[in-house]
């Protein structure tokens, strides 16, 4: 079952506690083609506020971190209203993970500010519109998301962006990284795509998923960019042998537990699904040195290409 929305944000150690992923829905206003959601708009509606404000109330007792997603969060018309009872019931993190086209609208984000959320996690996928709007299929969605981010950082927000890597847009991390440093987002992140829905074996994996091999130097100086100019990048489900000498970025060291209210059912904790049925560790595993710390690679990616890329580290 898959869970999560392109890729988990990266917190800064110690600030966002224990949290909770809420899925407001499934609609979006994107149709990316990497999108790990894949048919589930077409599954399920949108949840009533009724039942995502249980979830709060639920989520309260042992969490005080937020996430609302989907689908795309900013489409849900209770979005607001939601952001404000979490606000009521002690939340101290609030977080609105979204494509964040929507943000594009100032008063949008005046609104969710107001509400409490504190705050925002939009996904920008290419250094341009050509790349970017390939992969979300819509014509103009690099624009309102890149209008999105300078709203937000004009009201003083914290932005935490997401980035997919995909076969489409690899040689250009470090163009990506150097326009969201001067975006001024606080953080980006770089996620190796999650080769199910939209980009799964029966769909886009040919087209969308890369080898490590060829993406590993461009990730690398990607992340020296953020490194360079002082603000925070990491990756997502790399493993430990593609980033020797830079394991400080690796975020799967400082993700926080996640309980996930997903269309399926409830996932008590993230990183117990990631290490029972998202990811994977085969023979160079076996032996290395650092697999008690690294959760291996999405486990359709050796399905596919087979283990050779990866070492063994002693």
């Amino acid at each position: 079952m898959a869970t999560e929305r392109a890729g988990e944000q990266i917190p800064v150690p110690g600030e966002v506690p224990e949290r909770i992923d809420v899925k407001v829905g499934f609609a979006c206003n994107n149709r990316c083609l990497f999108c790990v959601q894949g048919r589930k708009r077409e599954r399920f509606g949108r949840r009533p506020y009724e039942e995502l404000a249980g979830f709060l109330a639920e989520g309260r007792a042992r969490h005080r971190g937020v996430v609302f997603t989907g689908g795309e969060p900013t489409l849900h018309p209770e979005l607001v209203r939601l952001a404000a009872r979490a606000r009521e019931l002690g939340y101290s993190s609030i977080q609105v993970q979204s494509n964040g086209r929507m943000f594009a609208y100032k008063r949008l984000c005046e609104e969710l500010v107001a509400a409490g959320v504190n705050e925002f996690s939009p996904a920008l996928h290419g250094h341009r519109p050509e790349c970017h709007d390939h992969l979300t299929t819509v014509v103009g969605s690099f624009e309102q998301t890149v209008q999105g981010i300078r709203n937000l950082k004009a009201m003083g927000q914290r932005v935490i962006t997401n980035s997919v890597i995909t076969r489409s847009n690899f040689r250009h991390l470090v163009e990506l990284a150097e326009l969201l440093v001067r975006l001024g987002v606080d953080q980006y992140q770089l996620a190796f795509v999650h080769p199910v829905g939209s980009a799964g074996p029966e769909a886009n994996f040919a087209s969308i998923v890369p080898h490590f091999e060829l993406i590993m130097p461009h990730v690398h100086a990607a992340l020296e960019v953020g490194e360079r100019a002082g603000r925070r990048s990491m990756t997502e489900a790399i493993p430990y042998c593609c980033m020797q000498g830079r394991e400080r970025f690796i975020g799967e060291r400082i993700m926080p537990a996640t309980r996930i209210f997903d269309a399926e059912g409830v996932i008590e904790d993230y990183r117990t699904y990631r290490l029972a049925e998202g990811k994977a560790k085969g023979a160079p595993c076996a032996r290395c040195t650092l697999a008690a710390r690294c959760e291996g690679p999405w486990r359709e990616y050796p399905e596919r290409y087979g283990w050779t890329e990866f070492r063994t580290v002693t």
